[in-house]
This record gives C-alpha cells, structure tokens and sequence, in this order.
C-alpha cells in the first residue's frame, strides 16, 4: 500500500496527464480518470511502464452517480486519499445569443457541478489523510477568465468563477482541519483541447501543462501551516486580477 494516493480528473493529456506525472514522481499511487477509456489505458499503461501505481476508472463525470464510482474505485484499490485534483473542464465558446441549453448545461456539470460532488465523496478520506499529515490537498483548476471574465467564453468563465468560490469557501470550511483547497488560474496554456481559431496567441508564448504541474508541485511541498487558497498564472504582460 503506498503511503499516499491522489485522484487526477481529466487526466488523459494536457495538465491533467502532466499533473498525474508529477503525483506520480512525488510518490503518490493514482486514481486517474477521463472520459475516453481508449486514452486512458494508454496513459495509464504509459505510467505503469514506469513502474508508477496507477489505477483507471472511466467515467463521463457529467452523469448521476458518477463522482460516487469514481472515488469508491480509488477507495477500493488505495485505500486512502490525501490529494484531489478536479481537473476535467469543458469549453465551449460562444456569443450568448448562440449559446445552447446542451452546452450550458454540459460546462455547469462538468466545470461546477463535478467538482463540488467529487469533495461531497471524497471528504471522509480526505480528513482521514488530514488527521495523520494535515496537508491533504484538493486542486481545483480554475482559469483566469474565472477572475475577470472574458467574452465569448461567459458561460466557461462563470462556471470557472464559481469553481474560484467555491473554493475559497471550501478553504474556509475545511484548511482547519488539514484539508487544503487551492484554485489554480492559468491563462493560456497550450493544451491538445485549445482551439487554435479562438484568439489563442502562438503555442511558442504560451504556459506549457508541465508550468501547472509544477504549481501543484509547490503546493504538495509546503507545510502545514501554509494555505494557498488561489494561484495565478499568467504570461509575460497578461491580465491579472
């Protein structure tokens, strides 16, 4: 049984499967997840090919009951919890004269809804990690458009302020008892899921996914007395709250 264990959303390319790395090499056994189970098993063999502790459970987390399989799988095969990282996000942008019901609803559940259900499952072990360590650490990765909105990608950034709040409040709610919460808000970084037409600058400017591995890095390295309830990560000149 490893000493630690972690839960990456999203976790099949991009910061997802950058984070899961760094987890990995810090020593934590992994629970990764992703909607596509092809990708997935790819990633995941990948990491074991290394000899890293990795699990897989596929879900489209946007579904009833979903966030409960996923950490009840990580319960089953670790047996324990101490990081978190809500990382599966969907953009869709669009004017709100153009915006449709299906991809409203999609961003809420997958960008809002899922993280706040995955806490609700995940809380037992959590505090658990919490009481033997108090440096149990959820990651919830955010964006800057969270902070000072963006056109385009309203609906995006409302539910990636949310996901900002919610945080916080989590921070107060839980950093008491060991159980940490940081929203993690990278401007551009160059991602397979970036659409090249939606005013993206040049990959060669932009934050690689290796940047906000790094974050979550920092973030498992600090002490107990340390919260770092929001993290902003921006390029040379970029907007900053």
């Amino acid at each position: 049984m490893s000493q630690r264990a972690a839960i990456v959303t999203g976790a099949t390319s991009g910061i997802g499967q950058a984070v899961a790395r760094a987890l990995a090499e810090e020593g934590h056994a992994l629970t990764l997840t992703a909607r596509r189970a092809d990708r997935l098993d790819a990633v995941v063999a990948e990491l074991r090919g290394e000899g890293f502790a990795v699990h897989a459970v596929p879900a489209e987390l946007q579904e009833d009951g979903a966030a409960a399989r996923v950490v009840d799988g990580h319960r089953e095969r670790w047996g324990r919890l101490d990081v978190l990282v809500n990382n599966a996000g969907v953009g869709r942008g669009a004017a709100v004269a153009e915006t449709t019901q299906a991809d409203l609803d999609l961003q809420l559940a997958v960008n809002l809804r899922t993280p706040i259900l995955l806490y609700r499952e995940a809380i037992g072990l959590l505090r658990a990690g919490a009481r033997e360590h108090r440096n149990a650490l959820v990651v919830n990765v955010a964006s800057v458009t969270g902070v000072y909105g963006e056109p385009w990608l309203s609906v995006y950034a409302a539910t990636k302020a949310g996901l900002i709040n919610w945080t916080e409040s989590m921070h107060r709610e839980l950093s008491a008892e060991g159980v940490k919460s940081t929203a993690l808000c990278p401007g551009f970084v160059d991602t397979p899921s970036r659409d090249p037409a939606a005013g993206a600058p040049d990959p060669t400017a932009m934050m690689t996914p290796d940047d906000i591995a790094e974050a979550v890095r920092f973030l498992l390295r600090v002490s107990p007395a340390c919260c770092v309830p929001r993290m902003e990560l921006v390029r040379p000149g970029e907007r900053m709250a």
